[in-house]
């Protein structure tokens, strides 16, 4: 089926405009692209998101992400290619994409302790949009069976 966000009168450019702003934050070094990369690879990689992981792994090489990270992100824990901060990235994308298969706690307090740590207001912010974006085009592309390699049409 054509994708909906293109079915829906001004839905598209909600989609868009909010993407457009996250990526701004890109652009003014607010946050890394590769962090942003990381999270919606290893929240793809969850919610089994064919057409959504294809993409973010190219997206990912482009802002930088290592080879080596691309192999080893859904084992981060056990892998010595990432740092602290990026280590945090991954346990809140991790939890917000098992969200509703967690009891009331979903985010508990030792993951956004952690990625306090590392990270400012702004940038948390940033990053809750960006995973919480990442998880919508998931479902999405799930519900239409959109498959790996495809683009949105």
């Amino acid at each position: 089926m054509t994708n909906p966000a293109y079915l829906v009168p001004h839905a598209g450019q909600a989609i868009q405009d909010l993407f457009l702003a996250m990526r701004h934050d890109m652009e003014q070094g607010v946050i890394a692209p590769a962090t942003l990369m990381l999270a919606a690879m290893r929240g793809s990689q969850i919610n089994g998101g064919s057409a959504c992981l294809y993409a973010d792994v190219a997206e990912a090489r482009k802002a930088g992400v290592t080879d080596d990270q691309l192999i080893a992100v859904a084992a981060w824990r056990q892998s010595p290619f990432f740092t602290d901060a990026e280590r945090a990235v991954l346990a809140l994308a991790e939890a917000a994409a098992r969200m509703n298969d967690q009891s009331a706690d979903a985010i508990p307090d030792a993951i956004w302790d952690e990625l306090v740590k590392h990270y400012d207001e702004r940038q948390r912010a940033t990053l809750i949009l960006w995973m919480a974006s990442s998880n919508f085009f998931n479902t999405v592309n799930n519900i239409i069976k959109d498959p790996a390699g495809t683009t949105w049409e």
